[in-house]
C-alpha cells in the first residue's frame, strides 16, 4: 500500500510548467510538516539548529496543478493526499540523482492565497457573513 497524507505550509511558490509534447499541466511545490515534538525536544532542535519540520517535494498533475498554482503561495497550509514515488535521472554533469516525491492525487486549500480577505484560520477573522460564530481562545477548551 502507497500512501501519503500530508498537512503542512508551502516553503515556496508553486511552479507549474507544461509538458512540450502533450501541453499537460504539472504543479511543483515542498511542503513544510512539523515533526511531532514535545515543547522540550522542539526547543533542543532549535537550539541545535536542527530543523523541527520535515520538507517534502510534491507534484501534482493535470487541473489541480493550474489550480495550485493560482491559489496557493509560499507559507499557506494545504494538505496533499497521494503516493511516494522514487525516480533518478542524469544530470548534466553526467552523474546520476535521484529524487523522493510525493505525487499528489488530491490537494486541499486550508488556508487560500487572496491579498484583499484574511483567512478563516486567522485567529484575528470576524468570519464575514457567518453570524453567530466568534475566534476562541484554544486554552479555554477543556480537552
Amino acid at each position: 500500500m502507497n500512501n501519503v497524507v500530508l498537512i503542512g505550509r508551502l516553503t515556496r511558490d508553486p511552479e507549474l510548467r507544461y509538458i512540450p509534447s502533450t501541453g499537460t499541466p504539472v504543479a511543483t511545490f515542498a511542503l513544510a510538516v512539523d515533526k511531532q515534538l514535545s515543547k522540550e525536544k522542539k526547543q533542543e532542535f532549535e537550539a541545535k539548529g536542527q530543523p523541527t519540520a520535515d520538507f517534502i517535494n510534491i507534484v501534482v498533475w493535470g487541473r489541480p496543478a493550474e489550480n495550485c498554482a493560482n491559489y496557493l503561495s509560499k507559507g499557506l497550509l494545504a494538505a496533499v493526499q497521494g503516493r511516494i514515488q522514487s525516480r533518478s535521472y542524469e544530470a548534466n554533469d553526467g552523474t546520476r540523482r535521484y529524487v523522493t516525491e510525493v505525487v499528489a492525487e488530491r490537494v486541499e486549500f486550508l488556508e487560500w492565497k487572496d491579498d484583499n480577505r484574511q483567512s478563516f484560520n486567522d485567529p484575528g477573522s470576524d468570519f464575514p457573513g457567518i453570524d453567530g460564530f466568534e475566534p476562541i481562545d484554544d486554552e479555554n477548551i477543556p480537552f
